[in-house]
Order: structure tokens, then C-alpha cells, then sequence
């Protein structure tokens, strides 16, 4: 007989770390019975990604997992988590998956969240080189776009890019960026891929600075069947 399936939350910003992480999560037999993710209070957006939180909701939705959104100030933000991770709970959650890559501070700061929580921290990504880490998204079939950028780093020619070979190769051309944008250089929206039971359509978009980040305001959008 097999053992009991772990149920853990998946922290959720819409982008490729996390969507890469629930997938492999997922692989390694665990069941991912929610997305947790933060809206800032006073856009209604992800918190660097700028994405709608309605967006995030049709992610959920396209990939058939419960969405537990919650608002939060830069200011209260650890305190929000701990509320929105402690109500998760009751839904029987051990653990949480997060897409940290190699940043100790941000390891750190969850493992010290889910010791407080008594939650089992799962980092599938962790210590994979980046490279080998885009590459390895890609050929797993997901779909997604440039979404915002550190405007002085990536100008506005890399807004709405797809993450395919062509973008690896150009990102690879430059110094001083991690080809995951690990260090924050640029984030991204998934449309598609093997977790996704629908896709999503983009329809209108605009790119707009806004106070030194290039942004993809994303102001279309349906979900439509895949096509096999």
C-alpha cells in the first residue's frame, strides 16, 4: 500500500518559477490543493509582476486548482501571509511549494514563515542552474511572456517577449542579468503549459513605464480550449 499523498499550497505569482515549481512539485507526488498568492491593496495587481489579479484567477481557473487570493501593503505583508497560510490550513495543507531558485534571503525568510506555521517548505527549483532551469521550462511545454522589467537593465523592446530559444540566446548576450531574472531584472505571465487544462488568450496589451519598470498592462483576455 502507498502512503498518504502530502496536500501543500503552492505560493503563486502568475510567473514562470512558480508555475515550474507547482509542475514539478506535482511530479514528485505531491498534491497541490491551492495557489496562494498577494495582491497589492491599492492596484489590484501582483506585487512586481503588475498582473491583474483577475489574471490569476483565470490561471486557476485554466488549470483547475483552487485561487486563495489575499491584499496586502508593503508594510504588512509578512503578517498577511502568515493570515492567508494559517486559513489555507484548514483545508488539511502540510507543506508549501515556492520557486525559490538560489536567493538565501528569500529561502530564509520562508522557511522561517513555515516553522512559525509548522509547514513542511518544499523548494523544487532550489540551486538549479538557471540556464539549465529556462531551458528546461521551455521544453516542458509552457508558454509565457515578458511582463515587467527593470527598465535600465531590459528596455522596452523586451516587454511582451516570449520565453523560447530566440529569447535565451539574445538574454545570454548580455552581462550582469540572470538568464532566469532571479535578481528581479524582469518577471514574467504563464499562458500555457502541461499543468494547464486551458489557455490563455492575450488580446490587448500596452507597454507603460512606470517609475523605472517597463510594464505589460495586459487588458484582454479569454480562455480558450488547447489545441492538441
Amino acid at each position: 500500500m502507498g502512503g498518504t499523498v502530502e496536500k501543500t499550497f503552492s505560493s503563486w505569482s502568475g510567473g514562470k518559477d512558480s508555475a515550474f515549481a507547482c509542475y514539478k512539485a506535482l511530479g514528485q507526488g505531491l498534491e497541490v490543493v491551492c495557489l496562494l498568492n498577494a495582491v497589492r491593496k491599492r492596484y489590484g495587481r501582483v506585487a512586481f509582476h503588475g498582473v491583474r489579479r483577475e489574471l490569476i484567477e483565470l490561471q486557476a481557473e485554466a488549470m483547475d486548482i483552487p485561487l486563495h487570493q489575499f491584499w496586502v501593503n508593503l508594510d504588512n505583508y509578512e503578517e498577511k501571509y502568515k493570515a492567508a497560510v494559517q486559513k489555507v490550513k484548514s483545508l488539511g495543507i502540510r507543506g508549501g511549494v515556492f520557486g525559490d531558485i538560489f536567493l538565501t534571503d528569500g529561502r530564509q525568510w520562508v522557511e522561517k514563515i513555515c516553522r512559525v506555521m509548522r509547514l513542511k517548505p518544499t523548494f523544487p527549483l532550489w540551486e538549479i542552474k538557471t540556464e539549465r532551469l529556462i531551458r528546461n521550462f521551455v521544453a516542458a511545454g509552457f508558454e509565457a511572456y515578458v511582463v515587467a522589467t527593470q527598465a535600465n537593465l531590459l528596455g522596452k523592446e523586451w516587454i511582451g517577449r516570449r520565453l523560447d530559444k530566440s529569447f535565451i540566446r539574445d538574454l545570454k548576450r548580455l552581462k550582469n542579468i540572470d538568464i532566469c531574472g532571479e535578481n528581479g531584472e524582469f518577471h514574467t505571465f504563464v499562458v500555457d503549459g502541461p499543468i494547464f487544462k486551458k489557455r490563455i488568450q492575450l488580446m490587448n496589451t500596452r507597454k507603460v513605464l512606470i517609475r523605472g519598470y517597463w510594464f505589460l498592462d495586459i487588458r484582454g483576455y479569454q480562455l480558450v480550449e488547447k489545441v492538441l
